[in-house]
């Protein structure tokens, strides 16, 4: 494949029925799109099948975008499918949501930069100042949004506000430090992703590092899941897990979860952006990635 030949994403679910596999293949051999990788499932609880299809147009001039959609579009309304369609290049507009620490955000920054990741970043928000000069120096812009118990519903109002602004298609909590209200996480369904220590919920509150020494844990990791009105618990899309032993020191304990947070939130970003994650309920079907 030519390496800027124009390339697009099929993703959605459908009804469990016959001819759904007809309905995705025979819409783009009618309009000369090459399937060069599938997948899919049929999850028997819910009576959904679902898919991803990369490919690229093979005809001559350029892929009859419109005509695609409208009869994929009408075909799949017997299916009751949800879909989305995308260009491969376009790339997703996402907002950060930080605290002071930096880890995940300098290396959601780093892969940007250097094409890792297919996104845009519009605006960073945070509750507190310390990373203005990060954003700066990537030419992002900040918004300080400082947060009280009375100010919280304006605070949530004013990130609210620039998300919109920005047309975000995702929202990342890259260590953001606070808990989103319920009307938040029902205004981000399936659209922010948060990062959290695997130490939950064995070891919580204050310093959870700490007192994972002091019961000599062999393992430790992190999980990135989609944000829910249950604080850590919302539909995991993947998770990352290192083992220690008895010379790590809580400090220690402390860098090799970062590490773990950052390359999980990472992965679950690109996920994201790259269609391979299906909301499911209270779970996710991810399809496996490059």
């Amino acid at each position: 494949m030519n390496a800027n030949e124009k390339t697009y994403i099929l993703s959605g679910s459908s009804a469990s029925k016959l001819g759904v596999l007809d309905l995705i293949i025979g819409c783009l051999y009618k309009h000369e799109c090459y399937a060069y990788e599938i997948h899919t499932f049929d999850d028997d609880d819910v009576e959904r099948f679902f898919f991803r299809v990369e490919f690229r147009y093979i005809g001559a001039g350029e892929l009859a975008e419109e005509s695609l959609r409208s009869q994929f579009g009408d075909r799949a309304e017997a299916f009751d499918a949800v879909w989305d369609l995308r260009d491969s290049s376009t790339p997703d507009k996402v907002v950060i949501l930080v605290s002071k620490y930096d880890h995940c955000l300098q290396d959601i920054l780093h892969r940007h930069s250097i094409g890792a990741l297919n996104i845009e970043i519009p605006a960073i928000i945070s509750n507190h100042p310390d990373l203005k000069r990060l954003a700066e120096w990537y030419n992002i812009p900040y918004y300080h949004l400082p947060i009280t118990a009375e100010t919280k519903p304006q605070q949530e109002a004013a990130i609210w506000d620039i998300i919109q602004k920005v047309d975000a298609d995702l929202v990342v909590l890259a260590r953001y430090m606070q808990v989103l209200s319920d009307d938040m996480c029902k205004k981000l369904h399936g659209r922010a992703i948060n990062i959290h220590h695997s130490l939950l919920p064995g070891f919580k509150g204050a310093k959870p590092y700490h007192q994972a020494y002091e019961k000599g844990v062999k393992l430790v990791g992190a999980t990135a899941h989609y944000v829910s009105k249950d604080l850590d618990e919302g539909p995991i899309i993947t998770q990352g897990v290192e083992p220690v032993d008895h010379t790590y020191t809580p400090d220690r304990l402390v860098a090799k979860g970062r590490d773990t947070e950052r390359l999980a939130l990472a992965k679950a970003i690109k996920m994201h952006v790259e269609r391979r994650c299906f909301l499911n309920g209270n779970k996710t079907i991810v399809f496996p990635g490059h």
